[in-house]
């Protein structure tokens, strides 16, 4: 009886030991992000915040690297993860997820900052994630409410950024409605943007910048080519109206960082990234710049602006 009870006794030491090994199994993730700018790195922010805040009982240890524009370097990342054995990657923007799911299809992946999912190809059993669609409904009506005169938009974008030309489709028939003329420059690399505001500037009323991370890596040359030529900038985000654009209606990147990682926690406890919807964040929220709606004589206390944020 002695030696059962000594058999039965190892029997549950070395249970509570595998117990406590598998409570201790350090969970890998790796981070991949397009290029940094504060969108992006409000995204990072906030997937970090909800791990720590809900996954705080877990051992998790973040491998965070940035492709700094280029998507060849974003492949390398990718390749990289893969062969670490990293147990979730989370891809930062629309390259940066596409990268991810040219490397893997095993390896469960995480994206955010991704207008459409679909239409970007990032369909499979182990991908999912959360969209930054921008609200083109109001920023277009915010462009009649505080321009009514503006009949020409102007949208500069990369043309091999599939998120932006999801977005300038979107864009030209919303402001079709609303009749308004987009005017369109397309640019392939930095080097492009000087030369196209030169061209668009003189075409248009008021630019509207989408989400559109090589037109944002260059946010403040466009805005300083803008406002010198007298032309409003309607922005995407809240950092460009930070920096100079006159307003934006937008989401909040870290809540939707945040938002990501309640998905990537979900699949740390198990389920499968399939039966996980893609998520979007339908809180928006008016920003303004105090200074350049005072440049362009923007009443700004008029009623419709009263929930605004003023900066």
């Amino acid at each position: 009886m002695k030696k059962i009870l000594t058999i039965l006794g190892l029997c549950l030491g070395l249970t509570t030991i595998a117990i406590a090994e598998e409570k201790e199994k350090e969970i890998k993730i790796g981070i991949t992000q397009i290029v940094e700018h504060p969108s992006l790195d409000a995204a990072r922010k906030g997937i970090e915040k909800a791990l720590k805040d809900k996954a705080s009982n877990k051992k998790i240890k973040i491998d965070y690297q940035t492709a700094q524009g280029d998507f060849g370097t974003a492949q390398l990342i990718t390749k990289s993860f893969v062969s670490s054995k990293k147990d979730i990657i989370v891809a930062i923007s629309t390259p940066s997820a596409q990268a991810a799911l040219n490397a893997t299809k095993n390896i469960p992946i995480v994206y955010t900052a991704v207008t459409d999912g679909a239409s970007a190809g990032l369909k499979g059993a182990n991908i999912t994630g959360t969209s930054d669609m921008s609200p083109l409904d109001k920023e277009i009506s915010l462009i009649k409410d505080m321009l009514p005169k503006a009949k020409k938009v102007g949208f500069i974008y990369n043309t091999s950024e599939q998120n932006s030309v999801i977005l300038l489709k979107k864009f030209k028939n919303l402001a079709k409605s609303k009749n308004l003329v987009v005017v369109e420059k397309g640019v392939s690399s930095v080097n492009d943007i000087n030369l196209a505001l030169d061209t668009l500037l003189n075409q248009i009323d008021v630019l509207f910048i989408p989400t559109d991370n090589l037109v944002y890596s260059s946010a403040s040359l466009v805005l300083q080519k803008a406002n010198r030529k007298n032309v409003p900038i309607i922005a995407s985000t809240k950092d460009i109206v930070e920096k100079g654009a006159l307003a934006t209606e937008s989401i909040d990147y870290e809540k939707l960082g945040y938002q990501t990682g309640e998905v990537i926690i979900k699949i740390m406890n198990g389920k499968n990234p399939k039966d996980i919807p893609v998520e979007t964040l339908k809180e928006t929220n008016l920003i303004i710049n105090k200074k350049m709606a005072k440049k362009y004589n923007v009443n700004i206390d008029d009623i419709k602006y009263k929930k605004a944020e003023k900066i």
